[in-house]
């Protein structure tokens, strides 16, 4: 089968798109063919060396967001049946034509979400989810400024923010096609936060407070520019570096305006909170399914043109969700 590795870390260029054997499942695993796969920040991460939760050794082939079809099944597993459309969540794996994964992990897919929509819902969609209601303590009639608010996290959290009950939802993303994606899909304003002025403007747009949720995901300086954009007994939530520029910030600078600052980890909730993403996936189809919730899927390649994905993504130019598909030419 076909697959995308990196032999050592490094820029986009050191993706590799090569042949190597066919999977086979074992006992209490599925083979499944991948017919799309997400490409995240994370991914981005990894393949640079950077730090991350998990370890990258190589070879390594990147993916944890696969939408496909059950191809085989290992000794003790009867179901999914074969040739029913799933959708996973892993950890490695997902650049290729095929994967095996536990039994358990699988999940049938959704009537009427496409196998690219489906790499979108759960980790992009359940990261806005939990970073607004739970990491961020969202409060209904709340002001939530969300950077790369054109991104695939994004693109979820602007629509959920409105879902919730927001009082006001400030799109910040670096250009005017991209501010303006963020304000189709429901955000109040938007703002541009490569401007070194843009606390200001956020400032200026609710009336001299600030956001009450800042979702940061930039890194670097931008850290800084947030926190003078966050309300009093503001919260930041801090779930990338897109920049790869890490900070140190002073604790007494939160204290006067009893601010404060938490990181997200998607993962964990996926590790001590199994029964709370049960249900948040199950509200997401719902909201999909009312026509609530529009699934951004942006950019699809196939999975031969992954070099172009990163340099595309870690290059900002991107709306909406990634997405590589393996057995496209």
């Amino acid at each position: 089968m076909k697959t995308v590795r990196f032999h050592e870390t490094g820029g986009p260029e050191v993706l590799v798109y090569e042949e190597v054997p066919d999977p086979t499942p074992g006992p209490g695993q599925v083979l499944i063919k991948v017919e799309a796969v997400g490409v995240n920040f994370a991914d981005v991460l990894r393949r640079r060396g950077d730090p991350y939760p998990m370890p990258s050794p190589v070879p390594f082939t990147l993916g944890g967001e696969i939408a496909g079809t059950v191809e085989a099944l290992g000794e003790g597993v009867s179901q999914p049946a074969v040739g029913t459309p799933v959708y996973v969540t892993c950890r490695e794996g997902g650049y290729a034509q095929y994967i095996v994964v536990p039994a358990e992990t699988v999940v049938p897919l959704p009537a009427g979400i496409s196998p690219a929509e489906a790499t979108t819902l759960v980790i992009q969609g359940l990261t806005a989810v939990f970073a607004i209601k739970e990491n961020g303590r969202f409060v209904k009639g709340e002001t939530v400024l969300i950077e790369a608010a054109a991104g695939g996290v994004g693109s979820f959290a602007v629509q959920l923010a409105k879902e919730y009950g927001a009082g006001k939802v400030i799109a910040a993303a670096s250009s005017e096609e991209k501010r303006q994606f963020a304000l189709d899909l429901g955000a109040d304003a938007a703002v541009d936060y490569t401007d070194p002025n843009w606390a200001q403007v956020v400032k200026d747009m609710t009336g001299g407070l600030g956001a009450d949720i800042i979702l940061e995901v930039a890194g670097g300086q931008t850290v800084f520019q947030a926190l003078d954009a966050l309300a009093p007994f503001g919260r930041m939530v801090v779930y990338g570096m897109a920049s790869g520029e890490a900070v140190q910030v002073d604790p007494q600078a939160l204290v006067i305006e009893n601010q404060s600052i938490t990181g997200f980890y998607i993962g964990g909730y996926f590790r001590r909170k199994p029964e709370l993403v049960k249900a948040e996936i199950t509200e997401l189809v719902r909201l999909v399914g009312q026509g609530r919730l529009k699934l951004p899927v942006g950019t699809v390649l196939p999975l031969s043109e992954a070099v172009k994905a990163h340099q595309l993504l870690e290059g900002r130019k991107t709306t909406g969700k990634m997405v590589l598909e393996p057995w496209a030419v």
